[in-house]
């Protein structure tokens, strides 16, 4: 990070109006949560699935919650556990006080399914979720129930053999009808994800941003890669339909349209270095 463009990306911070937080997966690496980032990055993080060649995107697929229900939930109720159990880093603390500093507020949009951003303060309210998220469930057999908060039936996880990452029983079920349950998580292929919780995120999305009307935007993007690019698309959208400035932080893939900043660097260390030449 060159101190040019700190200096650029604290006045735009400093001059928001209103903050919209975009981020992706890159946003919890400094948790602590491991780096999904290709097969080899995935097996070192979960050996066992190594073992079966089995990739991250193989693995994301509902099909095995009707074809293997015990290895579905391994992969998923270790992310479940681990999610529940890891805290969000210092980072997310940072962009509230910007948030709050701001006077129409700050705003997530992320593809991230970990509900950290619940967990470190900010409102429910002011999150969408695009992909969903993995703290509520749904039936497999979409019975009509629709979807319901994780936490009570998992009151102490999922679990899961380590040594084969696969989930002993019982395993979730749906209080409708006593079918399977799995995760309100948009995996690949996947035709019968339920989208109404993140439809409606997304019409307070939009309410907000009318309410937002012509003031000054801030975008601030953290680790969201073009591999999946729905985050990146999201605010390269907003920001060029509503002249707002994006400051992206990316380690691997930092490239701006012109005139919006990117930097090179972690989640935790951009927002920290920024943070400083605002003086918080």
């Amino acid at each position: 990070m060159s101190d040019e463009a700190l200096r650029q990306a604290a006045e735009w911070v400093a001059a928001a109006e209103a903050l919209l937080v975009t981020a992706g997966a890159g946003m919890g690496v400094d948790s602590g949560m491991p780096d999904f980032r290709g097969d080899e990055g995935f097996w070192r993080a979960y050996p066992p699935f190594a073992k079966l060649g089995l990739s991250f995107v193989e693995l994301a697929d509902p099909r095995w919650f009707d074809d293997d229900p015990e290895l579905a939930w391994g992969f998923y109720g270790h992310r479940y556990n681990m999610y529940v159990n890891t805290e969000p880093h210092e980072g997310f603390a940072i962009l509230r006080r910007w948030g709050d500093r701001a006077r129409h507020g700050a705003f997530v949009f992320t593809s991230n399914v970990d509900g950290h951003f619940q967990k470190a303060g900010f409102s429910p309210e002011r999150i969408v979720e695009i992909h969903g998220t993995i703290h509520h469930l749904q039936c497999l057999k979409s019975c009509g129930y629709g979807t319901f908060p994780a936490a009570p039936w998992l009151p102490a996880g999922v679990e899961v053999d380590e040594a084969t990452m696969r989930a002993r029983p019982p395993l979730p079920s749906c209080p409708g009808c006593g079918e399977l349950a799995r995760p309100n998580v948009l995996m690949f292929g996947d035709w019968g994800w339920e989208p109404t919780m993140t439809a409606r995120q997304q019409e307070r999305l939009r309410a907000w941003l009318r309410g937002v009307g012509h003031d000054r935007v801030v975008i601030v993007e953290l680790g969201a890669g073009t591999g999946v690019p729905t985050v990146r698309r999201m605010g390269e959208g907003a920001a060029s339909s509503r002249g707002a400035k994006l400051i992206r932080v990316n380690v691997r893939e930092p490239e701006v349209p012109p005139g919006q900043l990117g930097l090179a660097v972690g989640a935790l260390q951009a927002l920290r270095a920024i943070d400083a030449r605002l003086g918080g």
